[in-house]
């Protein structure tokens, strides 16, 4: 019975760190995206760049954390995902590493051809895992082809079906318009009020968009729960565009923030108990009992995240405390563009 019940609290923990990582993570891919559509000259690049500086590192630690509790708390969750969507995650993950020397490597050089090939190595290191994640949790919980081994039996272009690539988009237009948010909130001048401006266009067709994905999601595998999250979500969503055009940007970006944490939660809500849906048979689903480690690993671990995971959030939280303040063009040096960020 402690086995049962821990299974439960490793799922709710993985979904909440996937929850963490989506929120924060989004606007980081958002604003590497608008790079080339807000910024007009070198000065504002820097600008938009030092928006998720500070931050960007330690957003992606939720995506490691997540990936290892799934390892350890259910290997077979882990096994089958890894191995049968070894391709998407493998771009996700070229793009992060391209994305993540872009922030360190762009200032290096003292030339405009050296920043554009980095500008282009973080834009499309934000784009890729801004689709691919919405492809693959659409197709995690709307179904996949497994088998009675609990094996992957599909191809790259089995994940490439209407309902997945339609969770590509929305993703893409909910992060895009999260890191417009984001953006405003933390600039001031123009390149704020062109910010605002482009995340209410943007908003506007992320809410058309995650509506019909998450109310296709919801008739073909949620329940009451999953309705309410995915109904919240986008009374959120809609309100902060509202904000935004009302120039209430902090409003603007907790409802951004908070759709994007209704509509995964929901996801995950319209999953449980499976981990994994198998669209050959529901009898072949992973779920969080048959893909879970044993009772001793499972308890050893919520002994380990009682202890670390509210030491991870404070210190987190604090980070994001020290470097609330906005910032401006006149904050960057003019005199040697190559030596700052």
């Amino acid at each position: 019975m402690l086995g049962m019940e821990l299974t439960t609290v490793w799922f709710v923990i993985i979904a909440f760190l996937w929850i963490g990582y989506f929120a924060l993570e989004g606007f980081d891919f958002g604003v590497g995206m608008l790079v080339p559509v807000l910024a007009r000259d070198e000065t504002e690049r820097r600008v938009l760049i030092n928006t998720v500086g500070p931050v960007w590192d330690g957003n992606e630690v939720w995506l490691l954390v997540a990936g290892g509790a799934t390892f350890a708390a259910f290997p077979e969750w882990y096994a089958t995902l890894f191995s049968g969507y070894y391709l998407p995650l493998l771009l996700i993950l070229v793009a992060l590493i391209l994305r993540n020397l872009a922030f360190e490597y762009r200032h290096k050089g003292d030339t405009q051809q050296w920043r554009d090939r980095w500008d282009l190595a973080l834009i499309g290191g934000s784009f890729v895992p801004a689709v691919l994640w919405g492809v693959a949790f659409a197709n995690i919980v709307g179904g996949s082809p497994i088998d009675a081994d609990k094996e992957f039996t599909g191809t790259l272009f089995t994940l490439l079906n209407p309902h997945g690539l339609l969770g590509g988009l929305t993703t893409l237009l909910l992060f895009a318009t999260h890191g417009a948010m984001f953006v405003a909130l933390k600039t001031d001048g123009d390149i704020r009020h062109r910010a605002r401006a482009l995340a209410v266009r943007l908003g506007i067709a992320a809410a058309v968009v995650a509506v019909v994905f998450l109310a296709w999601t919801q008739a073909r595998t949620g329940d009451t729960s999953s309705a309410v999250a995915f109904v919240a979500a986008a009374l959120v969503l809609v309100g902060g565009i509202g904000a935004a055009s009302a120039g209430r940007e902090g409003w603007a970006f907790l409802g951004t923030f908070l759709a994007i944490v209704l509509a995964v939660a929901g996801l995950f809500l319209a999953l449980f108990p499976d981990v994994m849906v198998s669209s050959t048979s529901p009898a072949f689903s992973l779920t969080t009992t048959n893909a879970a480690a044993s009772p001793y690993s499972l308890t050893v671990m919520t002994w380990a995240a009682a202890i670390f995971t509210p030491l991870v959030i404070g210190y987190q939280s604090w980070t994001y405390w020290v470097f609330r303040k906005r910032i401006s063009t006149h904050h960057i040096p003019t005199a040697d563009l190559a030596d700052a960020r």
